[in-house]
């Protein structure tokens, strides 16, 4: 059986280590979009400039994305990684993230939900630097074909978008090489650059990360509501309900709801929701 609930939550999985600096940043910013069409803008250079470097909360993917790539080295988790989609991204940030570090992350299976034709794994990864925990990742990650194990299909989304006109839309426009520049912080998946494997996850051609629009979108809630302060952020989570293919414009809709923003995401070309479900919870 490709997925064992038993094995799967009894696993242990060693701890992983990572550090960052500047550099990786800087990188990072730039794969999501920072700068474009605005390179020597004032606030576009907090993100791309060492000189007041900051750093989005959203870059707390990137130093855990090894724990992705080995999921299949826990027990009970055996998938298909043509097949794999990412489904859900939930990031608590316990402080505001240096522009330089280095973590010890411990991965644990903190979920498997049924859905019939797919599995639904939850990767819980929580890092913690020498002053203590520093952010902690959840990874939905939906596994076509590997259903049928038993179990519960999981909850239902929340944060549904209110019913009133957003409070802000801010556009994000990508370039066509946006994939190539973003898949250098790490995401090394062939479906961002390959158009043969593409083909095979059953894309007509290379798609743009989940999680390059996830922190496109967490930018632009950043910049528009509050003020370009990233350490406004305790939480960010989404569900990718779509793709966006590099070289679209990513509109993000925004909500303020007081404790949180709630948002989505769709492409300006097609009109398409990427990013649903979605909220960045405030300190």
């Amino acid at each position: 059986m490709p997925i064992d609930p038993a094995l799967a939550f009894a696993a242990e999985v060693p701890p992983a280590h990572a550090s960052w600096d500047a550099d990786d940043v800087i990188l990072y910013h730039l794969g999501i979009g920072a700068g474009i069409n605005r390179a020597t803008d004032p606030a576009e250079l907090e993100y791309t400039y060492e000189r007041n470097l900051k750093v989005l909360p959203s870059f707390g993917v990137i130093p855990v994305f090894d724990a992705l790539l080995n999921m299949n080295s826990i027990d009970g988790i055996d998938v298909n990684f043509a097949l794999v989609l990412h489904g859900e991204q939930d990031l608590e940030l316990h402080r505001p993230i240096p522009v330089n570090g280095s973590i010890e992350s411990r991965v644990r299976v903190a979920g498997l939900h049924d859905k019939g034709k797919a599995g639904l794994v939850v990767l819980e990864v929580e890092s913690s630097d020498a002053d203590g925990p520093l952010f902690t990742n959840r990874f939905s990650i939906f596994a076509r074909g590997e259903g049928g194990f038993g179990g519960e299909p999981g909850p239902k989304p929340a944060d549904a978008a209110p019913g009133r006109a957003p409070d802000a839309v801010v556009e994000s426009p990508t370039m066509s090489d946006q994939a190539l520049l973003y898949r250098l912080s790490g995401d090394k998946n062939p479906l961002h650059a390959d158009p043969e494997f593409a083909a095979i996850a059953g894309f007509e051609t290379p798609i743009l990360h989940g999680l390059c629009t996830y922190g496109a979108a967490c930018k632009g809630v950043v910049d528009e509501m509050l003020d370009g302060d990233v350490t406004k952020v305790a939480r960010y989570q989404v569900r990718f309900s779509g793709v966006v293919f590099p070289g679209e414009t990513i509109m993000t809709s925004m909500w303020d709801e007081g404790d949180r923003i709630v948002l989505t995401a769709a492409t300006e070309e097609r009109g398409d929701t990427v990013l649903s479900n979605a909220a960045v919870w405030l300190r």
